[in-house]
């Protein structure tokens, strides 16, 4: 046989096998094409990549200040393939290009109806249980939305889980947070009324999640920075339980009281009186723009804090965020009662390295000498103690700057969480500590607040610019990402890749350090925070 007629013979066999490689598009989208039915109608979304993706899904409704209700039944079929709304907040008009370029956000388009979330799964069938993993999206109380980082997207986590990924969008900032109970029955639920669209939206899950292949029964919630903040919320509500049985906190335990009913009806007062209204016309605030009522808010919130702080009471931080209402927030979270409803939730907490330090460029090129003279400033004599502690807790220090880039805010409240949820007789908790450095702009992210999402949603090709894309990125996403999901799936994050991770508790401090080399150190930086926040870890 000769070399053409190899070839020819090599082609006819090749071809068929390439053409059935190529036949699956990577979009499917159309007429009976990834239609699933829930209690409100059917709805429609597409097929990538295999994928079953939906978006904007409507799971509530509400007016202004109120409760949300049940959403509008629909007949025939709902195209649900983009994202829906997002809840109005301050519009973004500059940015700083440097910060701006590793996050590459999506402010989406705004609209008091949000009330929106969206779902990725491997199948749209009820015959497998698939955990269940919500996600709730960071900005505090007031920013924020489903679709503001490329790294939210679910599909690389649903993937590689078989898993089903819900994401949701809820009303913020004063839509979401004013406590108008004091003028009438009707505002009864209005200080927490973007928690309780958090509920709806589990309650959703509960009743619609299996015909999307998913397990009413084995759900997750997680989330970062303020959505970790909306999960110690949520673990505090008595109104939701049973709708989510674990929980993962991603540098969000800064939840550690939530603002007083009093003060936030004197901030409804003061708003009231900046819009020049009488308390029995406080019907008003439902009629007037968004924007008028935003920017009387920030007044109030001024106003206030201002007064509490010529009564010597201390008012730093006041802002939008939940309220101990004794209602939908009956106990703070301190209380026995509070860590009574969530004593059976097994908890998943951790912090960055680096959080927000990275944000100042004066550090960046430190000298070693000016490191040393600006940590002199904060730490006098403990000075020298502080940097031997460094080097014990991270011996990979190198350069000057990484002497002064470490986070103290989020970590420490990071383990007095952890403490307080590892008591005897209690679910599980896990502690990480996420150390890996960026590549980009030559390392100047290193491990900053958001760092770790694109691992843990597998999603480092969506964020290059944050992660630099390389193989050691995915590799250590791959250990991340399948971390969360054996968690999601039975309560612990073990799994074959990772040196063996046990359970936290406050005498070993068991972390997990995710870095290019993963390894458990038992209180691995309680010298350093000890010092750093001079109090005792």
């Amino acid at each position: 046989m000769n070399t053409k007629s190899s070839l020819l013979i090599l082609m006819a066999l090749v071809l068929p096998l390439l053409a059935i490689g190529q036949a699956k598009d990577p979009i499917m989208a159309g007429k009976g094409i990834a239609t699933v039915p829930t209690e409100s109608g059917s709805v429609r979304g597409y097929i990538h990549n295999g994928t079953f993706t939906f978006k904007g899904i409507p799971y509530a409704k509400a007016e202004r200040f109120m409760a949300p209700t049940k959403p509008d039944s629909w007949t025939g079929v709902r195209s649900s393939m983009t994202y829906g709304p997002v809840c109005p907040m301050d519009v973004t008009t500059t940015t700083n290009d440097e910060i701006e370029f590793p996050f590459h956000h999506d402010w989406g388009y705004t609209n008091e109806n949000c009330l929106s979330l969206n779902v990725w799964t491997p199948e749209i069938s009820n015959a497998k249980k698939r955990p269940v993993m919500v996600w709730l999206h960071g900005g505090g109380f007031t920013a924020g939305s489903s679709v503001e980082l490329p790294s939210y997207d679910g599909e690389n986590l649903t993937k590689k889980g078989d898993v089903v990924v819900v994401t949701v969008n809820h009303r913020l900032n004063i839509l979401g947070f004013s406590d108008l109970s004091a003028y009438g029955e009707k505002y009864k639920n209005s200080a927490n009324a973007g928690l309780m669209d958090l509920v709806s939206a589990l309650q959703w899950v509960k009743q619609n999640i299996a015909q999307f292949g998913g397990d009413p029964g084995n759900v997750t919630i997680f989330g970062q920075s303020g959505g970790g903040g909306k999960v110690t919320s949520l673990m505090n509500a008595p109104s939701a339980k049973g709708l989510f049985h674990k929980a993962i906190v991603q540098s969000g335990s800064y939840i550690t009281s939530f603002a007083e009913s009093d003060v936030m009806k004197k901030v409804s007062a003061a708003l009231l009186e900046e819009l020049n209204l009488q308390p029995n016309q406080v019907d008003s605030l439902q009629k007037i723009s968004y924007e008028r009522l935003n920017a009387a808010g920030k007044k109030a919130l001024r106003k206030v804090s201002d007064s509490m702080k010529g009564e010597g009471r201390p008012a730093f931080g006041l802002g939008w965020g939940p309220i101990h209402d004794g209602n939908f927030l009956p106990y703070q979270p301190s209380e026995p009662a509070a860590i009574a409803l969530s004593k059976d939730i097994p908890l998943l907490v951790g912090s960055t390295k680096n959080e927000f330090t990275p944000f100042n460029p004066a550090t960046r090129d430190i000298s070693m000498e000016a490191a040393k003279a600006n940590l002199q400033k904060k730490y006098g004599d403990k000075t020298d103690a502080y940097l031997a502690a460094v080097k014990k807790a991270y011996p990979e220090t190198v350069k000057p700057s990484d002497y002064i880039d470490l986070d103290f805010n989020f970590r420490p409240l990071t383990v007095r969480q952890a403490n307080a949820k590892a008591i005897p007789g209690a679910a599980p908790v896990y502690m990480y500590l996420f150390t890996w450095q960026s590549p980009v702009l030559d390392g100047a992210y290193k491990a900053m607040h958001c760092m770790e999402i694109p691992f843990v949603f597998d999603n480092i090709s969506r964020c290059e610019e944050m992660t630099g894309g390389g193989k050691e990125a995915h590799t250590l996403a791959d250990k991340m990402s399948r971390a969360w999901i054996a968690f999601a799936r039975t309560g612990n994050p073990n799994h074959k890749g990772l040196p063996t991770w046990p359970q936290y508790n406050a005498e070993s401090g068991a972390t997990m350090i995710f870095d290019n080399t993963n390894q458990v150190k038992n209180n691995p930086d309680k010298e350093l925070l000890q010092i750093a926040t001079g109090k005792s870890m």
